[in-house]
């Protein structure tokens, strides 16, 4: 029986626009939350968030700057997080997004209902250093 480590990485963009809004995605599983998913075998992380973002909302972005990582402890995920801006691409949904747009720093909190999707938002905004969050759920 192997007893190896399986750890979930994933990446995901706070991407913010011009105006200073965030973009975000009304996904089937969880709601509105931020792109992001699982990095696949021999990816960057940075290019996982960078894949990520395109493939849920048609938007391509490039990375203004590693943010932290939530890690849940007891679940064995590691989620990797990026500050984003938009560099091209138009609005395309997927089948792990029904919806996207644009929504100010304090609407977007409002749409999400996760509590850590919110932290994660809130740390990648406020925070100068880099930061790494664990928690056992």
């Amino acid at each position: 029986m192997d007893n190896s480590p399986k750890h979930i990485v994933t990446a995901a963009a706070v991407v913010l626009n011009d105006n200073n809004e965030i973009l975000l995605i009304n996904g089937p599983k969880r709601g509105w939350e931020i792109p992001g998913g699982r990095v696949e075998e021999g990816e960057s992380i940075s290019s996982a968030a960078i894949r990520e973002t395109k493939e849920e909302t048609g938007i391509d972005i490039e990375i203004i700057k590693f943010c932290g990582m939530f890690q849940d402890v007891k679940s064995s995920v590691c989620n990797t997080l990026f500050l984003g801006r938009p560099v091209g691409g138009e609005f395309r949904t997927s089948e792990e997004s029904h919806e996207i747009g644009y929504f100010s720093i304090e609407v977007a909190l409002k749409k999400i209902t996760w509590r850590s999707f919110k932290e994660q938002i809130e740390y990648c905004i406020n925070q100068q250093e880099p930061f790494l969050i664990e928690f056992n759920n």
